[in-house]
């Protein structure tokens, strides 16, 4: 199975990357490929920029909505000077706002998040290997994500979606499992009160379930800061076989 794995962690020696380590081994003796995007290492930008909004653009949204948006002054108004406020308005000319949606979409969405798309694309399953951060994601990974997780790419929103109702959105993704593989601050007792449930509903749900990846599978390594060398090397043998047994 070719396999895409997502890492965020900023320190190569740390104990994070340790499990990377582990579970690459584990797939490839699997059997698997598997292509590691390290978010840190790579430098990837994971900050929602104005040459963000073509990706956030589908002609879904409903006339109305469209016609509050007053998308041609929006994007002037960002265009950044005059030189660049002039090269705009020459490039939309008289396209109306669906126009402007569909060229802004076919030529203008940012490179670095169209090659990491390709790279979801091609995979049959996915992977994420990275440390607790206020009950999510760390930034960079977040990041990614808002970037990446796109309508039109990971789901696509209808005009009722747009309303708000949550129902609307419609899956797109077709992966056959992915897999969260994360390190934690605090034990196992504070994950069993709660915080495991809350995480499984941002995370296994509403960020993975829901664009259309039907089996989510997480995977906690507890107080790994305050581990002893014993604990270390079992969760770093539970890193393996969860490559092998992937």
């Amino acid at each position: 199975m070719k396999v895409l794995t997502v890492f965020a962690h900023p320190a190569s020696k740390s104990f994070c990357h340790a499990v990377l380590d582990r579970f690459d081994t584990g797939l490839r003796d699997a059997g698997h490929t598997n292509e590691i995007v390290d978010l840190y290492a790579m430098g990837f930008d994971p900050i929602l920029r104005p040459r963000d909004t073509p990706s956030w653009l589908t002609e879904t949204i409903p006339d109305d909505m469209l016609e509050r948006m007053r998308l041609r002054e929006s994007l002037l108004g960002e265009a950044g000077g005059p030189l660049k406020r002039f090269a705009l308005k020459r490039l939309i000319g008289d396209r109306d706002a669906r126009g402007i949606i569909r060229l802004l979409r076919e030529r203008y969405q940012p490179k670095d998040v169209l090659v990491q798309q390709q790279k979801v694309a091609q995979a049959e399953a996915l992977a994420f290997v990275a440390p607790v951060h206020f009950l999510s994601f760390p930034a960079m990974l977040k990041g990614w994500l808002d970037r990446v997780w796109t309508p039109g790419f990971a789901y696509d929103l209808t005009a009722e979606a747009w309303r708000g109702d949550i129902n609307g959105r419609r899956p797109r993704l077709t992966h056959k499992k992915a897999l969260i593989i994360q390190t934690t601050i605090f034990d196992k007792r504070a994950y069993d009160a709660g915080l495991r449930e809350a995480m499984r509903m941002v995370i296994d749900e509403f960020t993975l379930t829901y664009p259309g990846i039907k089996n989510v599978e997480h995977e906690y390594f507890y107080a790994v800061h305050g581990a002893d060398d014993a604990t270390r090397r079992d969760y770093l043998e539970r890193a393996y076989a969860l490559g092998l047994q992937f």
